[in-house]
C-alpha cells in the first residue's frame, strides 16, 4: 500500500471513530431556543417548535442515522420558520450536548435584520377602482414601504380585498398579478399585486325552498328591492332574521352568479330545513326562600303555516308557583319582531307574605338595530297581598291593586362577545305610568334602568361596572303592589345581603322586606384569568340600597371563582356585607353572561 494512501485511510478512520459518539443512538430529552424574546417573539417561537422535527421525537430513542439527520435538519427548519415573519438572513448555531444516551439541543436563533419593503404595486382596475369601500381596504393594506415584510399581514391584507369584491357583488373578479420579489442581499420585498374587478353584479329575485309555511310569509325580510346592487350584508340580515324565528334546524344562503352574467342580476336561493316542532323542558329547582320545586315547560317552535309560536312554562315549588303561557305571531314589517299575548300567574306564600297576582299582557317587540330592541306593552295587573303579623297571618288585612298601564322598555348590547363579553357596554331601561281611573287604582310613574360596561385590562383582566336605578312617583304609596316595588339584596343587586334584604323593612322582631319607591346600586368587579387557563379569581365590592325617602347605603364585598364554561361564565360568590346584614356570609352560583 502506498504511504500517502495509507495516511488518508488512517485519517478518514480517525475521523470516523471521533464521530460515532457524537451521532450514536441516543434520545433527545430538551430542546431550547434561546436568543428569542418570550413575549415579543412568543409567535416565532412557536413557530419554530411546530416546524422543527426534533420536537417530535423528545423521550423517544433515535438510531445514529436518524439522530444525525434530525440534528442537520434543525439549522434548515429553523431558517424556514423565521421567514414568514420577514426574518431572510438569520444566524442560527444548534449546539447538541450529549450525556451518556440523553441528548439536549440548544439553538441559538439571532434574527438579524427583517427584510423591508421596497416597491409597492397595488391596485384594483375595472369598475371596482371607483368603490370608496374597495379604496379603503387598498390604503389599509400591509405591508407598507419601509414596513417588515410579514408574510401573515400581506395575506391578511390580500384576502381582505379579495372577499370585499365578492362581498359587493364583483362576482368576476380575479388577479391580474401577484408576485413578492425578495433579494436576500439587500433585505428587500417588492410587492406587485393587482385585480381586475371585473362589473359588479345586482342582486335578482330571492327564492325561498321550505314544504310547510304559506310561500309568502319570509317575503317581507326581504327588505331590499330587486335589481338593487349586491352586498353580502343583505344576506347576512336575511339569515339573522331567519335564524330568530327559531323555526329551522338548517338555513342554506347560496347565490347563484352563474345564472346572473346574461340580466347582471345574481338569484338567491333560500334552503329552509325545519327544526323539531316541540321542545319539551323539565327540572327540579330550590330556593331559600321559595323551597324545593319542579318546573317544566312546552314550547312549539311552530303552531300553524303563518308561523305562530306558543310557549308554556311552569314552576311549582312549596312556597311560590308561577304559570305563564304566551302566544306570539311573527311581525316582519316595519321591524323585525313580535305580536304576543301573554298571560301569568304567581302565588307567594313565605313566612313573611302572602301574594297572589294575575296578569295580562299584550306587546310588540321590535329590533330597531343590531343593538337596540324595544318592547311597548299593554297590562293589566290584579293584585292581592298581606304581610305576616308577626304569629303568622292572624288578623292581617289583605290588600289588593288593580293597575292598566302602558310600559316602553329598551334592551341595548353592544359587546365584542355576548358569550363573554371583555369590552362593551350593555344596559337596559323601562318606564310604566298608569292613570287612576282609567283602569288603574292609582296614578303612578315608574322609570328603571341598568347599565354595565365591560373594559379589558391587560390580556387575562377585565372589569365589571355596573349601576341600578329606578324611581315611582305616586300619590299613594300604599296602592303600588311588591310586584312594582323596588328591592334590592341577592346575587344581581348587593352581594353580601340577602334576597331582598335591604330596604324599608315591617317592625321588629319579623323585619320583612316591603319594598320602596326608589332603588339606587352600584358594582365593581375585577376578574383575574391565569393564562392559557379558563379558570380565574374575582374581588368586588357592591353598594346600594331600596328607599322611599333617605337613602342609606349598604356595602357588600367578596371575592369569586370563575370558570369559561362552553355555555357562558360560571360564577361562584362568596360575599360578607359590612353593615349588619342578617347572617354573616352569602353563597351565590351563577351560570351565563349577564348582559
Amino acid at each position: 500500500m502506498q504511504p500517502y494512501r495509507f495516511v488518508v485511510l488512517l485519517s478518514a478512520l480517525v475521523l470516523s471513530g471521533l464521530s460515532l459518539p457524537a451521532w450514536a443512538r441516543g434520545t433527545i430529552e430538551k430542546v431550547n431556543i434561546q436568543g428569542l424574546d418570550k413575549d415579543d417573539d412568543a409567535e416565532i417561537i412557536e413557530n419554530i417548535e411546530v416546524s422543527l422535527s426534533l420536537y417530535q421525537v423528545i423521550g423517544k430513542e433515535q438510531g445514529e442515522s436518524r439522530l444525525e439527520y434530525l440534528l442537520n435538519q434543525a439549522e434548515r427548519q429553523t431558517r424556514q420558520a423565521l421567514e414568514p415573519f420577514g426574518y431572510y438572513n438569520p444566524v442560527i448555531q444548534v449546539q447538541p450536548q450529549r450525556s451518556d444516551d440523553r441528548v439536549q439541543v440548544q439553538i441559538q436563533v439571532d434574527k438579524g435584520e427583517p427584510v423591508r419593503v421596497r416597491r409597492e404595486n397595488i391596485a384594483i382596475e375595472g369598475p371596482g377602482s371607483d368603490d370608496l369601500y374597495l379604496q379603503r381596504d387598498l390604503q389599509a393594506f400591509a405591508p407598507r414601504r419601509g414596513q417588515p415584510f410579514d408574510h401573515s399581514t400581506y395575506e391578511a391584507s390580500k384576502v381582505t380585498i379579495t372577499r370585499r369584491l365578492t362581498e359587493r357583488g364583483y362576482f368576476d373578479a380575479d388577479f391580474l398579478q401577484r408576485q413578492v420579489s425578495v433579494t436576500r442581499a439587500e433585505n428587500a420585498a417588492d410587492i406587485d399585486l393587482s385585480w381586475d374587478s371585473g362589473l359588479r353584479y345586482n342582486i335578482g329575485e330571492v327564492r325561498f325552498h321550505q314544504d310547510y309555511f304559506r310561500d309568502d310569509l319570509f317575503a317581507p325580510l326581504v327588505y331590499w328591492e330587486q335589481g338593487s346592487y349586491w352586498h353580502e350584508g343583505k344576506l347576512d340580515r336575511l339569515r339573522e332574521s331567519l335564524t330568530k324565528l327559531d323555526y329551522f334546524s338548517v338555513i342554506d344562503i347560496q347565490p347563484r352568479p352563474e345564472q346572473g352574467w346574461d340580466s347582471g342580476e345574481v338569484p338567491v336561493d333560500v334552503t329552509l330545513t325545519l327544526a323539531k316542532r316541540t321542545i319539551y323542558t323539565a327540572g327540579v329547582s330550590y330556593g331559600s326562600e321559595s323551597g324545593a320545586g319542579v318546573r317544566g315547560g312546552i314550547e312549539r317552535r311552530y303552531v300553524n303555516r303563518r308561523g305562530h309560536k306558543l310557549n308554556t312554562q311552569l314552576d311549582y315549588a312549596q312556597k311560590r308557583k308561577s304559570f305563564l303561557t304566551s302566544y306570539r305571531v311573527p311581525a316582519f314589517r316595519w321591524l323585525d319582531g313580535w305580536y304576543a299575548v301573554t298571560a301569568s300567574a304567581y302565588d307567594e306564600q313565605t313566612d313573611y307574605i302572602d301574594l297572589r297576582n294575575y296578569k295580562l299582557i299584550a306587546s310588540r317587540s321590535g329590533e330597531v338595530s343590531e343593538n337596540l330592541t324595544v318592547v311597548a306593552s299593554l297590562n293589566a295587573l290584579h293584585e292581592r297581598w298581606r304581610y305576616s303579623s308577626g304569629a303568622g297571618y292572624d288578623g292581617a288585612q289583605y290588600e289588593s291593586a288593580n293597575l292598566f298601564y302602558p310600559q316602553l322598555t329598551a334592551d341595548y348590547v353592544a359587546v365584542d362577545d355576548r358569550l363573554f363579553p371583555r369590552r362593551g357596554y350593555s344596559g337596559s331601561a323601562s318606564v310604566r305610568a298608569g292613570i287612576g281611573g282609567a283602569g288603574s287604582d292609582t296614578s303612578f310613574l315608574q322609570a328603571h334602568a341598568v347599565a354595565r360596561a365591560y373594559l379589558p385590562v391587560g390580556n387575562n383582566n377585565r372589569l365589571i361596572a355596573r349601576v341600578e336605578a329606578g324611581s315611582t312617583w305616586t300619590s299613594d304609596v300604599l296602592a303600588i303592589p311588591p310586584s312594582l316595588r323596588y328591592f334590592a339584596g341577592g346575587d344581581r343587586s348587593i352581594r353580601g345581603y340577602a334576597f331582598r334584604e335591604v330596604g324599608p323593612r315591617t317592625p321588629a322582631p319579623d323585619r320583612y322586606a316591603l319594598g320602596a319607591k326608589n332603588v339606587l346600586v352600584a358594582s365593581a368587579e375585577y376578574e383575574h384569568y391565569f393564562a392559557g387557563s379558563p379558570w380565574g379569581v374575582a374581588a368586588f365590592v357592591d353598594t346600594g340600597s331600596a328607599f322611599d325617602n333617605t337613602i342609606a347605603l349598604k356595602t357588600g364585598i367578596g371575592l369569586g371563582l370563575r370558570w369559561k364554561s362552553p355555555v357562558g361564565p360560571v360564577r361562584v360568590d362568596v360575599a360578607h356585607g359590612l353593615d349588619t346584614p342578617d347572617s354573616s356570609f352569602q353563597l351565590y352560583l351563577n351560570i351565563g353572561a349577564d348582559l
